[in-house]
């Protein structure tokens, strides 16, 4: 089982990452290329280009100027897992696993990202911010799913060797950067419901925390089936078998 996750907007390099295991992105080539392009940018460039105000955007630009290929931790190079905050990552609560759980989570987890393209939660990045849906075109790519497109799903398939299932729990915005056609797998995707105003319905925020959760719950469980999935419990969803289709599992709460 391989689970897919989108990353967050939101990062944390407080924690201390002294003698904690890490691993290098593994297309750090390809994202230089694109930092190389987004260094030419002016502020208000990267403001319109991101759809950010101009202090974010003064934020990134500053970001991408002093972006680095890091290949070790540093206080401006940390774990992914433990460095992406948000919604999803409130819920998988990376920072509470056990060692054995991370090791787990190194071999199944994977994080969707506009500037590194797949990350384990274990590979050491520089802050940025670079959303997959951002428009920027360069060479022969129009925007960034057809400059990453190739390389995740190729990356992908590596993983699921031993894996005939792939869990999306990642965004609409983030999954679409996966060509599923040529995936060697099977492809779940998770839906979560709320009950409010008298029926069962997706509640963004809601949603976004339990795809963190599932995730977490996949890994404390060292999940390797579906029935596993259809297993998970947490905050109150149970798993609605009337709702549900094979691919497509639907967990509600009250």
């Amino acid at each position: 089982m391989i689970i897919v996750l989108s990353p967050a907007k939101t990062l944390d390099y407080s924690f201390s990452e002294e003698g904690m295991d890490f691993s290098v992105p593994p297309f750090l080539t390809k994202s230089k290329k694109l930092v190389s392009n987004l260094k030419k940018l002016k502020k208000s460039e990267l403001s319109s280009l991101m759809g950010v105000s101009e202090k974010i955007s003064a934020l990134n630009h500053e970001r991408f100027q002093n972006w680095s290929q890091a290949r070790k931790p540093s206080a401006l190079a940390k774990q992914a897992g433990f460095v992406f905050k948000g919604d999803v990552y409130q819920g998988l609560e990376f920072e509470k696993l056990s060692k054995k759980e991370i090791n787990f989570a190194q071999k199944h987890l994977r994080i969707l990202s506009g500037l590194y393209g797949v990350l384990k939660p274990l590979d050491i990045i520089s802050p940025y911010r670079l959303e997959m849906g951002t428009k920027i075109s360069f060479a022969k790519n129009k925007d960034l799913y057809s400059f990453w497109k190739d390389e995740i799903t190729n990356h992908l398939n590596k993983d699921l060797k031993s894996s005939s299932i792939l869990v999306n729990l990642a965004s609409v915005e983030y999954f679409s950067s996966v060509n599923t056609e040529k995936l060697n797998s099977r492809v779940i995707n998770p839906v979560f419901k709320d009950f409010k105003n008298g029926q069962y319905k997706i509640i963004s925020f809601y949603a976004k925390k339990a795809r963190g959760l599932m995730a977490k719950f996949l890994i404390e469980n060292r999940a390797r089936s579906s029935e596993d999935l259809y297993k998970f419990n947490l905050d109150g969803y149970k798993f609605s078998k009337k709702e549900s289709t094979e691919d497509s599992p639907v967990f509600l709460r009250k």
